[in-house]
C-alpha cells in the first residue's frame, strides 16, 4: 500500500452519529419532561440541524449559534417553551456518553496504525469530540485529532486540511488518503487540497456531486483492500 497517512472522518465514518444523536436528544428530552411526539421532534431537528450544519461549512453561521438555534428552532416551531441553551448543553454533555462505532472501526484503525499514521479530521466541537473518542476505545490507534474548531476553518477549505497536515508526524500528499462519508465535505476537501481519498457509502447513494473520490465503499471492511487497488 502505497498509503502512509490516513485521515478519517469521524462522525457517520468511525462513528455512527445517527445512532448516537437520536439517543442524546431522546435522554435530553426526557430530562427536559417533553414525552408528546418525540419522534416527529426529533425529525424536525434532524432537518434544522442538517441545514444550520451547512451553513457553518459555508461560513455563514458559527459553532456556539448552531449548537442552540437548531434547539430554539425546534422548539419555537412546536410552541414548546424550553431554553434552548439548556437543551443544547444537555445534549452536548449527552453526546459522550452515547458513542456507537461503525462495524468494522476498531479493526480497521487497529490495521492502518500498524502501516502508517491515522488521524481524525472533523468538523465537530473540539472538546466533545475528544471525549468521544475516548469513550469509543479509537484513541490507541490514533495519532491526532484536527477539528474545524481549534484551526478556526471548516471542511472543506483547503486551509483545514494545511492545519491538518502540520499535525501529522510526517506528511506527503502523494502518500495521503481521506476516507469519509461526505462528498461536499471529505471528498471535495480532498479534491481540491490534491490529495486522494475514498468514499464510504454504506447507503450506497448516487454521485450527483462535482467532487469525485478516488474510489467508494460501502463497507469499512472493504476500504484496506480498496486502497492497496489505487495505482501506486
Amino acid at each position: 500500500m502505497k498509503h502512509r497517512l490516513f485521515l478519517f472522518d469521524l462522525d457517520d465514518t468511525l462513528l455512527d452519529f445517527r445512532a448516537s444523536e437520536q439517543r442524546s436528544f431522546m435522554r435530553t428530552m426526557e430530562q427536559l419532561g417533553v414525552r408528546e411526539q418525540v419522534g416527529a421532534l426529533f425529525q424536525q431537528y434532524q432537518a434544522t440541524n442538517l441545514a444550520l450544519w451547512r451553513l457553518f461549512e459555508q461560513g455563514a453561521v458559527t459553532k456556539d449559534f448552531l449548537k442552540v438555534e437548531r434547539f430554539r428552532k425546534t422548539f419555537a416551531d412546536n410552541g414548546i417553551e424550553i431554553d434552548p441553551q439548556r437543551a443544547s448543553d444537555l445534549y452536548v454533555e449527552s453526546l459522550a456518553d452515547t458513542v456507537v462505532l461503525v462495524d468494522g472501526a476498531a479493526q480497521l484503525c487497529d490495521t492502518l496504525a500498524g502501516i502508517g499514521e491515522v488521524g481524525i479530521i472533523t468538523n465537530g466541537a473540539h472538546q466533545i469530540q475528544h471525549r468521544r473518542i475516548a469513550s469509543s476505545g479509537l484513541q490507541p490507534h490514533l495519532s491526532f485529532v484536527a477539528t474545524s474548531e481549534a484551526c478556526g476553518f471548516a471542511k472543506p477549505d483547503s486551509r483545514f486540511f494545511e492545519f491538518t497536515s502540520k499535525m501529522a508526524r510526517s506528511f506527503a500528499k502523494h502518500e495521503t488518503v481521506i476516507v469519509g462519508d461526505r462528498l461536499d465535505a471529505d471528498i471535495l476537501g480532498a479534491n481540491r487540497f490534491g490529495i486522494e481519498s475514498c468514499w464510504f457509502n454504506p447507503g450506497r447513494l448516487a454521485n450527483d456531486s462535482q467532487a469525485i473520490p478516488s474510489c467508494e465503499v460501502a463497507s469499512l471492511h472493504d476500504i484496506v483492500a480498496s486502497l492497496r487497488g489505487l495505482a501506486a
